[in-house]
């Protein structure tokens, strides 16, 4: 049976309602709200999504429930609806709403502006960036996997959003319409195509999630060939197609015994509740992948380097944090050390920093101001393609 059209307008309603009740809609993109209701998300999400039942992802057909299925693509504002997996990680996915229109309205869009939307998807955020542009401006969308591109394109018809829906490489941008006014991936990437920029105009935004944390906005310098922004929020994306599959924690581990073990001698709860720190060790250990869980004994962290070493924090009871290390290095200290320099530093705040792209191709994350301030280079790299 299908998701009753009653009970999808309930679920519908209640995800308006939080996102209302959270103050969640940009202050400066009134036109999302109405947008988002006259293209509501249950319009874009495919009949099978996915749920993770603490062991494994489980796959939630709207025919056969369709009440959960409805709950999982209208969730909480922060909730992001799964609509694929593949070698049992998810590959696509309906973006949690707060952060689409987030994005969007960092886009800083306009009625007739020319955007290039790199990872179409369900097609929702394409849909929403059609129903801003209006009928004088244009909205081409790429994305790699054929079948996710043609049911797009389908849904968007339906949907009535004229959108020209695109099969490519997105690190390539799309030439053919170029140039673009806007430009906005919905995918993250370690560094920037240099497509991206010679392809927007002079002036234009280009907005992307960078890495496994937050996303920027930079305008495109008068040259057409640099640009630079500022970071504006903070999100984890699914990485570009063709991007290897990140080791796990446990397979680094293996089952080994820590070599080093010690008390913690300061409080962990900063590592999973404070994002201007969080975001200081993605920055100035890049390589260091690290995740947090909470409990009514405290905070548990687990860090690797996708590679020998790995680390744990566990909060006990009783007693100080607890740091068991393997391999050779020792993440738990070199965590320590960034810590210490970050705060002596000032603790700089996760939004004092902007990224700079030069027409040499040179970047790096800035803090405070791009010429004078610390700056972070971004390590060139082949590129992937689209997510």
């Amino acid at each position: 049976m299908n998701a009753d059209p009653e009970d999808i307008g309930v679920h519908r309603r209640r995800a308006l309602a939080a996102m209302d009740t959270g103050d969640a809609w940009p202050k400066d993109s009134p036109w999302l709200r109405d947008a988002v209701e006259d293209l509501p998300r249950d319009a874009f999400a495919p009949d099978t999504v996915w749920t993770w039942d603490g062991h494994a992802w489980r796959r939630v057909h709207r025919a056969g429930d369709p009440h959960a299925w409805a709950r999982l693509v209208h969730a909480g504002p922060d909730d992001a609806t799964i609509t694929e997996i593949t070698d049992g990680v998810p590959s696509s996915s309906l973006s949690c709403t707060s952060i689409v229109v987030d994005m969007l309205d960092s886009l800083d869009l306009e009625p007739g502006h020319r955007v290039l939307e790199l990872g179409t998807g369900t097609g929702w955020n394409a849909a929403l960036i059609a129903h801003r542009v209006g009928p004088t401006g244009h909205v081409t969308s790429v994305e790699a996997a054929p079948t996710l591109a043609t049911g797009a394109a389908a849904t968007l018809a339906r949907a009535g959003a004229r959108v020209d829906v695109r099969v490519g490489d997105g690190a390539l941008g799309w030439a053919p319409a170029a140039p673009y006014d806007r430009l906005i991936a919905t995918y993250a990437v370690d560094r920037v195509p240099r497509a991206w920029i010679e392809q927007t105009t002079p002036g234009g935004d280009i907005v992307f999630p960078w890495t496994r944390l937050g996303y920027f906005a930079l305008t495109t310098a008068k040259d057409g060939r640099s640009a630079s922004g500022w970071l504006h929020g903070l999100a984890q994306f699914m990485n570009a197609r063709g991007t290897p599959t990140t080791p796990t924690h446990r397979h680094i581990r293996a089952d080994r015994d820590p070599d080093h073990q010690r008390p913690l001698t300061r409080d962990p709860r900063p590592l999973h509740d404070n994002a201007h720190l969080m975001w200081a060790l993605r920055l100035r250990l890049p390589d260091v992948l690290f995740d947090t869980t909470a409990d009514t004994d405290g905070v548990h962290v687990r860090l690797h380097d996708g590679a020998e070493s790995w680390a744990t924090i566990s909060t006990p009871p009783n007693g100080p944090a607890i740091a068991s290390q393997g391999g050779p290095r020792r993440l738990v200290d070199e965590l320590e050390d960034v810590w210490d320099a970050w705060i002596e530093a000032g603790a700089i705040g996760l939004y004092d920093h902007g990224m700079t792209i030069t027409a040499d191709d040179e970047q790096f994350i800035w803090a405070g101001d791009s010429d004078t301030g610390p700056r972070w280079p971004i390590p060139a790299r082949a590129e992937v393609g689209t997510g």
